[in-house]
């Protein structure tokens, strides 16, 4: 179910609380003479939570990358290296469907403490695995509780949050992005080189305490319980969870068929076809392969957004380390600064006086990125800095900041509270599904015309002794650009009207 009108034009401010408090007042408790942003008395301590908890997430994301490769090498799982991320990415599909249902229906309170659960087990799985068959599944734990986590705390800010303060949360979630971004590579390779890889995911869960000692109190105080306690609980669709599990298996076998290439590989990717269009269809808001306007055409730019940038990026460290020579801790470095220009663009969006014009901030944010992504390649003429990348880079994160942070804007601004759960569901499924599709075509490409296979290229950047053809990277770049200039059109049909 969608909705394409704003919540707030037929919903109530009060919402009853479960846990005999009484009425829960979400408009602005100061009032509209003295306005309370989101460190105020009333949302300090849950803002500060939830960000926590988007900071260890973050944290997580750039630090596993640097000690995954260790990792496999010393469980003796090359061979299954990709596997450790596509395990992540496909039970965390399944994962957002049934935490947008059960925020919907019990709140986001359950979802986000069993998420948040979940993905400390996972690390510690995965960091005391004796084999790599093992850290694959604590790396599919940790998918569970990513999926778990990320759908509830969208709930959470829809409940708990006027619609003046949400954009002001969402910045504050990218700006949590931004010393993950620079310092959890580097904090990484320190600690699996003086104490081992399997630090890097032991000592993350011990972090987790401090969110959920901080933020679990005051959701349950403000955005507990269904949506409208009065009306009857509707039951579990069971259909919307089968397609979920359909789109997870799905993505899987599609990324499985892009990394073997051969002629048998035509059977798992039809299988992960015949899976993926109908939970498609079912899972995503009607008319987002048109993009219809409103609400289709957020959900349609959010895929088109990030999977376009996130496939080009990939391949980014890679470029610099085999065209240009560079070391494989440099060429990441090239990427850091874009977290504060992404921070940057996120906090721009959510600037009151811009609200008017966030359409053709959207529209401008999409050129920034295919401008940045066509540019990346340029580096592949010698005679080009190899600096080139990374101010290319900062001015297309500022643009993924506008865009990211808006979408998720307009998403609760176009759903209703029962709906909220669902339809931020559909968003992350959106944003995660382009990711493994864009990278399986590129990674295609890439393999076509020389580069070798993407999880090969995973031990390039390793190893810093890899040779590829430009080509192999024009032919990823040139058409991720063309995607994310495709997305400045879709950008312009975010409005209903």
């Amino acid at each position: 179910m969608t909705a394409l009108e704003p919540r707030d034009a037929d919903v109530s401010p009060l919402i009853e609380a479960t846990d005999g408090t009484g009425p829960i007042d979400h408009t602005d408790p100061s009032g509209p003479a003295s306005p309370e942003g989101v460190l105020g008395r009333t949302y300090r301590a849950l803002s500060i939570g939830i960000v926590s908890v988007v900071f260890l997430i973050a944290f997580e994301a750039t630090a596993v990358g640097t000690a995954m490769p260790v990792a496999a090498r010393e469980l003796h799982g090359i061979p299954l290296y990709a596997f450790a991320f596509s395990a992540y990415f496909t039970t965390s599909l399944f994962a957002m469907v049934l935490s947008g249902q059960w925020a919907d229906r019990r709140g986001p309170l359950a979802p986000l403490a069993a998420g948040i659960s979940a993905f400390a087990v996972g690390l510690l799985l995965s960091g005391t695995a004796g084999s790599m068959w093992m850290f694959i599944a604590g790396r599919a734990v940790q998918g569970l509780g990513g999926g778990l986590v990320i759908v509830a705390l969208y709930v959470v800010i829809s409940r708990a949050y006027p619609e003046r303060l949400r954009p002001g949360i969402l910045a504050a979630f990218a700006a949590s992005w931004v010393i993950p971004s620079v310092v959890g590579p580097l904090a990484s390779g320190s600690v699996t080189e003086h104490l081992g890889w399997r630090w890097v995911f032991v000592g993350i869960p011990v972090l987790v305490v401090f969110p959920l000692a901080l933020a679990l109190p005051e959701i349950r105080r403000m955005a507990s319980g269904p949506a409208d306690p009065a009306a009857p609980v509707e039951p579990y669709d069971r259909r919307r969870i089968a397609l979920a599990l359909g789109i997870s298996v799905g993505a899987g076998l599609l990324q499985y068929a892009g990394q073997e290439r051969n002629w048998l590989s035509l059977l798992p990717a039809a299988a992960g076809v015949a899976l993926l269009v109908p939970a498609i269809r079912g899972l995503l808001p009607p008319g987002t392969g048109r993009a219809a306007r409103g609400l289709p055409s957020v959900v349609l730019l959010r895929g088109v957004a990030a999977g376009s940038f996130i496939a080009a990026e990939s391949f980014v460290p890679l470029m610099l380390v085999t065209e240009r020579g560079m070391s494989p801790t440099l060429a990441g470095l090239s990427l850091a600064a874009g977290g504060g220009t992404w921070a940057l663009g996120s906090y721009v969006q959510s600037r009151p006086r811009l609200e008017p014009h966030r359409e053709r901030l959207m529209v401008g944010g999409m050129i920034l990125v295919a401008a940045a992504i066509a540019a990346a390649p340029a580096v592949l003429i010698h005679s080009v800095p190899v600096w080139t990348v990374a101010v290319a880079w900062t001015f297309g994160c500022f643009g993924m900041g506008m865009v990211i942070a808006s979408t998720s804007v307009l998403l609760l601004k176009l759903s209703a509270p029962e709906e909220a759960g669902a339809n931020s569901a559909a968003l992350q499924i959106s944003d995660g599904l382009s990711n493994v599709l864009l990278l399986a075509a590129g990674g295609a490409a890439f393999a076509a015309l020389g580069g070798g296979a993407v999880d090969a290229a995973h031990e390039a950047v390793e190893a810093g002794s890899a040779t590829s053809h430009p080509a192999a990277f024009a032919v990823v770049f040139l058409p991720m650009a063309a995607v994310a200039l495709a997305g400045a059109w879709v950008a312009a049909r975010v409005r209903t009207t």
